[in-house]
């Protein structure tokens, strides 16, 4: 890992603006007419590049991801405008017509995490016992429990598992980087399947009718009503997004620190977290307002300046990641990869067994794995009006994290050597 002050730019505005550049490059190449730039990004995706390339800076040891607050700002204020103005423009009934598939892959999804954990330990305790055993804090099951946590619900449900099995220091942050590099290597394979969904929904035969349905209404709006944006319309757009973001953070300061302070059983729910208020509250609201006259904002682009904030998080999410970290304890990360492998070929499976489109195992495994803030961004890697199934499903995944990462926790006690 990069120490803070080892790294060579420690100034976040200038880590924000390396960020804007690097996403002005890989937009302007990727919708550049240049044969060698369209053979490019016809193998490698656009979203797959924001997410890297900022990895790189943290790698190299350029920028300390870690020390840096721009993910905290894009989090925290830019993540909740956009679920605002992606929500908003939402049409409930269609995303309900998308029916019971979405939901049977998410909660595959959650059994995949349960199920592996205990199935990674026995595996790896036959092939490499001393990589799986410690005693006391340290002892690895126990870590392991804190990656259920953040694989199933996210960080809310990862700081829960952390008390609830008192999990030692040094195996909590190991797990931390476990949990990290895994998690989003596994968002690269969804992005670049996402990128090829067609091919793959018509080599397994899935039935995605429900879904171009949601994406011929969206695109017939946007026909309809589409004009060209004055600052006006801006305005308004940044008003109500920012309003909206202002109004729950001021509700989740409050609720966050009220449950915790008088409900004992909030922390399970995730509900003395005040991300997790934010993330509801501004969803809450969006929705809402989605069936009055303010959806109409979607007309001169509220969903483009949304997608606008998505990839800034994007960027900010790719600077956590640091590929050299595998080298410091590898056996972790076997360990890492058993558990994500076994969450995805049951996620394949079913997948195939119920015809389910991959739109909905993509998602389905980004709202366990990355939470709400990672959801709609491989979401909207199908449409940009798909983003808000993403939210939704991980909400859920806030709902039922703690429980299903305590059972989780339970099994990795049961097999731990």
């Amino acid at each position: 890992m990069t120490d803070a002050h080892s790294a060579l730019i420690t100034n976040d505005a200038v880590v924000l603006g390396l960020l804007a550049v690097i996403l002005g490059f890989i937009f302007k190449t990727s919708h550049s007419n240049n044969a060698a730039c369209q053979k490019f990004y016809k193998y490698v995706p656009a979203l797959l590049l924001c997410y890297f390339l900022p990895s790189l800076l943290n790698t190299f040891g350029i920028v300390d991801g870690h020390s840096s607050n721009v993910y905290f700002v894009a989090s925290r204020y830019l993540l909740p405008a956009c679920l605002i103005l992606l929500t908003i423009s939402i049409d409930l009934k269609a995303i309900l017509n998308l029916g019971p598939k979405a939901l049977i892959m998410f909660l595959t999804g959650t059994m995949g995490i349960v199920i592996g954990g205990p199935l990674a330990i026995l595996v790896m305790s036959a092939v490499y016992p001393e990589a799986v055993g410690g005693h006391g804090p340290d002892a690895v099951w126990r870590g392991m429990t804190t990656i259920a946590g953040s694989w199933i619900g996210g960080g809310a449900n990862q700081a829960s598992m952390k008390e609830m099995f008192e999990v030692g220091g040094d195996i909590f942050s190991a797990m931390v980087t476990v949990d990290v590099i895994v998690a989003n290597l596994w968002m690269a394979v969804l992005l670049l399947m996402a990128a090829n969904h067609k091919a793959i929904d018509a080599k397994t035969g899935a039935d995605t009718r429900a879904i171009e349905d949601l994406k011929e209404r969206v695109e017939k709006y946007h026909a309809e009503h589409a004009r060209m944006p004055t600052l006006n319309d801006y305005m308004t757009i940044i008003a109500i997004a920012f309003g909206i973001t202002g109004l729950a953070h001021f509700c989740a300061d409050f609720l966050g620190p009220f449950f915790g302070a008088n409900f004992p059983w909030a922390q399970e729910y995730s509900l003395n977290s005040k991300f997790f208020w934010l993330i509801v509250i501004s969803t809450t609201i969006g929705i809402s307002l989605s069936f009055t006259k303010v959806r109409h904002i979607e007309a001169f682009g509220a969903s483009k300046v949304a997608s606008s904030f998505l990839y800034i998080l994007v960027a900010s999410i790719g600077l956590h990641m640091n590929i050299t970290a595998i080298f410091d304890s590898p056996m972790y990360f076997v360990l890492g990869a058993i558990w994500m492998i076994t969450h995805a070929s049951l996620m394949l499976i079913v997948a195939k067994l119920i015809k389910a489109p991959l739109f909905y195992m993509a998602v389905g495994s980004q709202a366990n794995v990355g939470g709400a803030a990672s959801a709609p961004v491989v979401a909207s890697a199908f449409h940009p009006s798909l983003a808000p199934v993403g939210v939704l499903l991980a909400v859920l995944g806030y709902g039922v994290g703690t429980y299903m990462a305590y059972i989780c926790g339970l099994m990795l006690q049961a097999v731990a050597p």
